[in-house]
């Protein structure tokens, strides 16, 4: 009865160990990276987010306190650039991609971010 415990305990760990190199494999293929977005509330927060969220990214959470963008992506499948572009288009500036005045103008009063533009 012995042997029979010692090989299942074998077979489990082989298994385990198995699924920890393939699970270690794939993150492999992913990549983090943080940059700066201007924002000021909740739906700023809820737009970046969505507007990062493009083919190839797997998560996108900013915080409102620090400005801060966290994403984890598939560089294969989509580059910072890209990433920071699709924001910009949403009307938000990041570090890269200033957000056009037009794309701006369209945000609501309560994300007006900048100065010198104003927000209808």
């Amino acid at each position: 009865m012995k042997k029979f415990y010692k090989l299942l305990f074998l077979i489990s760990l082989s298994i385990y160990l198995s699924i920890d190199i393939s699970a270690q494999e794939k993150n492999k293929n992913v990549e983090n990276a943080e940059f700066k977005v201007s924002g000021v509330c909740e739906m700023c927060k809820e737009r970046i987010e969505n507007a990062a969220l493009i083919k190839g990214v797997k998560l996108a959470e900013w915080d409102k306190t620090t400005g801060i963008l966290k994403v984890v992506f598939v560089p294969k499948k989509v580059a910072l650039q890209e990433i920071q572009s699709a924001i910009a288009e949403a009307g938000h500036d990041t570090e890269l991609v200033k957000a056009s005045d037009k794309a701006y103008q369209k945000l609501p009063a309560c994300c007006a971010y900048r100065d010198d533009v104003e927000i209808h």
